[in-house]
């Protein structure tokens, strides 16, 4: 494998990784590198952009988002061109009134360092203990003098009921 191949692949796992974790303008400026070191036309380089796009839009940077996926339209690869239609047509969509109450409020955890990042994830939230699942009562063992053994009757009642049925209906 190459260097820029290398150099490429770096970029590209390191945007992704930062646009999951909600890191938008490093994974803006990881992107940005891994398009500049792929060839546009093939299907990674759609991927790329795809990926590109989708930063764009989470960093409220929707005209660039909406332009690039534009371009994508035209892309040689039928994949890239299907899956950015579908996007651009979400992009494009006109913007619904909710009530706040509708809304949950996400905190902007882009100012987070990796050492929070990692000591936050690390440590459980209350009791440091782990829980025991609680043991039920063992219960009592029946003696099986007590069990009624006897025959009730009730599988002859049922069979002939069975049968009255049967030839009643047929």
């Amino acid at each position: 494998m190459s260097e820029r191949e290398e150099e490429f692949k770096q970029a590209y796992e390191k945007g992704k990784i930062a646009l999951e974790r909600g890191r938008y303008q490093t994974s803006i400026n990881e992107l940005e590198k891994a398009k500049q070191l792929i060839n546009p036309q093939s299907k990674q380089g759609g991927e790329v952009r795809i990926w590109l796009v989708n930063a764009y839009q989470a960093a409220n940077q929707s005209e660039r988002a909406i332009a690039l996926c534009q371009s994508l339209v035209k892309h040689p690869s039928p994949e890239i061109r299907k899956q950015s239609e579908r996007i651009l047509y979400i992009l494009q969509a006109p913007v619904l009134k909710r009530p706040e109450e509708w809304l949950t409020k996400i905190p902007d955890l882009s100012q987070i360092s990796e050492d929070k990042e990692k000591t936050i994830g690390s440590r459980p939230a209350g009791n440091p203990k782990p829980r025991r699942p609680r043991k039920l009562p063992e219960p009592e063992p029946i003696d099986p003098s007590e069990i009624k053994t006897k025959d009730n009757q009730f599988i002859w009642v049922a069979l002939l009921a069975i049968l009255a049925s049967l030839f009643l209906l047929g």
